[in-house]
C-alpha cells in the first residue's frame, strides 16, 4: 500500500521554502520591492499558504531572521556566551564574531530590512526587539553579571547600560556606515568599555 503523506513534514518543507524564499530575496532586490507574491513564486507555493502563517512580509522575514540566527548557532556549534575567566578575551570573541556576520551578506541585508521596518512599525519592533534582539543582549547581561560577582567590576555596575556601551557604537558603525567595521574596532571598544569601568572600579 502506498504510504499515506505526512503532511507535517510536507507542511516543514513549505515553511522552510518560505523562509529560504524571503531571505534570498530581500538581499537581491531590496526590502521595498520585496512582495508576499514574488516570496510565494520563489517558494513554489501559494500566496495563501503563507498568509496562513504570517501577516505581512515583514513577519515572514523577522521568522526568517530567527531561523538564520538559530542556523548560524548550529553551525558554530553555539554553547553560549564564553567564560574562560578573561573577561575582554571573552567580549571580544563575541564581539569579532557579531562583526563578522554584520559583514556577510547573508545576515546583513536581512538585518537592515528589519531595523528599517521596525522603525515605523511599532508592533514589528517590539517582536524584532523581543525576539531577536533581547536574548542576544542577555548573554552579555549574564557574562558581565558573573564578572561582577567574581569581583572583577564594580559591584554597582549597570549591566544594561555596559552592554549597550559595547554594542551600541559597533551597531551604529554598521547602520549608518561611517567607517569599516573591523576586528581592531570591536577589540578597542572592548578595552576602552572595560577601561572606563575598572577606572569607576578602582574609586
Amino acid at each position: 500500500m502506498p504510504k499515506t503523506p505526512d503532511a507535517t513534514r510536507r507542511s516543514d518543507r513549505s515553511r522552510r521554502a518560505i523562509l529560504d524564499a524571503a531571505l534570498t530575496l530581500v538581499g537581491e532586490v531590496g526590502y521595498n520591492k520585496l512582495t508576499i507574491e514574488a516570496i510565494a513564486a520563489r517558494a513554489g507555493v501559494g500566496k495563501q499558504t503563507i498568509y496562513r502563517w504570517w501577516p505581512s512580509k515583514a513577519d515572514v522575514l523577522l521568522d526568517a531572521s530567527l531561523s538564520l540566527a538559530g542556523d548560524a548557532e548550529t553551525e558554530a556549534e553555539w554553547t553560549g556566551f564564553p567564560d574562560t575567566g578573561d573577561l575582554a578575551a571573552d567580549l571580544k570573541y563575541v564581539l569579532r564574531a557579531t562583526v563578522d556576520e554584520l559583514n556577510d551578506e547573508k545576515y546583513e541585508a536581512p538585518a537592515r530590512a528589519l531595523t528599517a521596518a521596525g522603525a515605523t512599525d511599532p508592533a514589528l519592533g517590539a517582536r524584532f526587539t523581543e525576539q531577536l534582539l533581547e536574548p542576544q543582549l542577555a548573554l552579555y547581561e549574564a557574562r558581565l553579571r558573573t564578572a561582577r560577582e567574581a569581583g572583577q567590576l564594580a559591584p554597582d555596575l549597570d549591566l544594561r547600560l555596559t552592554v549597550e556601551m559595547l554594542v551600541g557604537p559597533l551597531t551604529y558603525r554598521w547602520l549608518l556606515r561611517t567607517a569599516p567595521l573591523t576586528h581592531g574596532y570591536a577589540d578597542a571598544l572592548v578595552d576602552r568599555v572595560l577601561g572606563g569601568v575598572a577606572s569607576v572600579t578602582a574609586d
